[in-house]
């Protein structure tokens, strides 16, 4: 499960993989209620014919991904993945991982969640986790309004996907129920002196004096869980500590959980195997991989990338072990999913 070489020998061995013709995307806006304010999205999936290649998610520290904007759709029967981004993050992070599913075979939706996006942040505000599982709910709904999309969705391969903190919601979505001492009690320890590699994000949300036993138990620990979702595959998730087997009962059967980095490469807080969140899984199919990091998930650095980053006093993002191929990352974790959806 692990072996990353065996994983790549078998991707470029794929005709379709090597040969690919670029995903089609389009951008979508809609109302959220539960927001009061619009998701902004974009659309992955086969295209046929011509649209106008053009480059995405491309800036100063990350290399873009070229698609088929506006193209017309390939006729056919695809899988749905509902992508949602990590904490800070934003839908162009993962357009690597998007419009790879989509060269497959997929069609792959991914929203901005509010208050917890690059550009829309709030701290305590981005602790209401079943907000984005109201989000990706909502973008459902309007897969299944749209006369376009609906006719090519196959009601049997509905994914929920995530990294990170979306790696969580894509759980949540699929009926994992979070449990609010846990995740406190996990906090408590992190802000530790002792312990203080733990958790960043723990030591974020008390420097903005965010009290997470002040938040809703109630909510937190609520099913949220949409019998459409038939798959789940969650690449390095949060908020797996203090969990146990009451709050797995109602999470579908097909979940994929990706780990990566190993060691001191691991990053604890979203380390499935040290929480104790894959033991309460034994079916669940979980490729680990290595040498990587967490934020291997993320675009590919270009060589500045990280200078950029240091200059700019943000998290070192481009950095990780030495001997990390972030592009081979890339290709394991899309052969991963696109296989678990018979692409």
């Amino acid at each position: 499960m692990g072996n990353l070489s065996l994983l790549i020998a078998l991707l470029f061995a794929t005709p379709f993989a090597a040969q690919a013709d670029p995903a089609g995307y389009k951008t979508f806006s809609r109302f959220a209620p539960h927001h009061g304010q619009d998701l902004e999205g974009g659309i992955w999936y086969p295209a046929f014919g011509s649209g106008r290649e053009t480059m995405i998610s491309e800036n100063a520290v990350f290399y873009g991904v070229t698609v088929s904007k506006d193209a017309p759709m390939a006729n056919g029967d695809y899988p749905l993945v509902l992508l949602s981004h990590g904490l800070g993050g934003h839908f162009h992070s993962l357009t690597w991982l998007a419009a790879g599913l989509a060269e497959r075979g997929a069609i792959v939706i991914a929203v901005n969640h509010p208050h917890s996006t690059f550009g829309d942040f709030d701290s305590e505000a981005a602790l209401d986790h079943w907000t984005r599982v109201q989000d990706l709910s909502l973008v459902l709904d309007r897969v299944f309004d749209d006369p376009e999309i609906a006719p090519h969705v196959d009601p049997d391969r509905i994914v929920a996907a995530g990294f990170s903190y979306g790696g969580w919601t894509a759980l949540s979505v699929g009926g994992l129920r979070g449990d609010l001492d846990g995740f406190a009690t996990y906090c408590r320890l992190a802000l530790r002196p002792e312990n203080q590699a733990i958790s960043i994000f723990c030591h974020d949300l008390a420097q903005a004096k965010v009290d997470s036993l002040a938040l809703s138990a109630e909510a937190w620990a609520a099913s949220y869980a949409d019998d459409r979702i038939t798959h789940v595959a969650a690449i390095d998730p949060g908020l797996t500590w203090g969990l146990d087997a009451t709050h797995t009962t109602g999470l579908v059967s097909h979940v994929t959980l990706i780990g990566l980095g190993k060691g001191s490469d691991r990053l604890m807080a979203t380390d499935f195997d040290a929480s104790g969140f894959a033991a309460l899984l034994p079916d669940a199919d979980i490729l680990r991989l290595s040498p990587a990091f967490h934020f291997s998930a993320l675009p590919l650095c270009k060589p500045d990338g990280a200078v950029i980053l240091k200059e700019e006093g943000d998290d070192p993002v481009c950095n990780g072990p030495d001997s990390a191929d972030r592009a081979s990352l890339h290709a394991a974790m899309i052969s991963k999913l696109a296989t678990d959806l018979d692409l």
